[in-house]
């Protein structure tokens, strides 16, 4: 097992390594070159980086995953397809995406894009609240522990 972490705009990257320290479960970054840091790792933890351009991370966490690993992402679109190559896939918030609930997310996803081309305003995310990264915690604990 191998946690990757959709890195470029994660509010949970702290709470994985925190969480990983100790538990001999390696962690993986992968974030485009703009998010570029010099910041230093612990031993369990590396980085990855790729191209700046639209989906480049999903597509790397994509070919790097395997069955059984954790996966770390917002995007719908990266979560289907790491639960189609049988991933545990967590959203930043704790929510587990399943194959039960993948759809209806995407499908959301896709109204709100159609939406926003017609013009329309749609409502961003709320931010990050105490809560959610509590909430977040514990969901990231009990698939570690699994």
């Amino acid at each position: 097992m191998r946690v990757y972490v959709d890195a470029d705009a994660s509010p949970v990257k702290e709470i994985v390594l925190e969480e990983t320290e100790n538990s001999g479960v390696p962690v993986t970054f992968v974030s485009s070159f703009s998010h570029y840091s010099l910041e230093e790792l612990p031993p369990h933890a590396e980085r990855i980086y790729v191209d700046s351009g639209a989906d480049s991370a999903d597509f790397r966490i994509v070919q790097l995953v395997k069955k059984g690993d954790i996966v770390v992402t917002q995007d719908y679109g990266l979560a289907s397809l790491a639960l189609n190559k049988g991933c545990i896939v967590l959203h930043h918030k704790g929510q587990r995406y399943t194959l039960e609930n993948i759809d209806r997310l995407l499908e959301s996803r896709y109204r709100s894009a159609m939406a926003r081309k017609s013009g329309q305003r749609t409502k961003g995310p709320k931010a990050m609240t105490q809560e959610d990264r509590d909430h977040f915690r514990e969901a990231f604990r009990a698939v570690l522990t699994g």
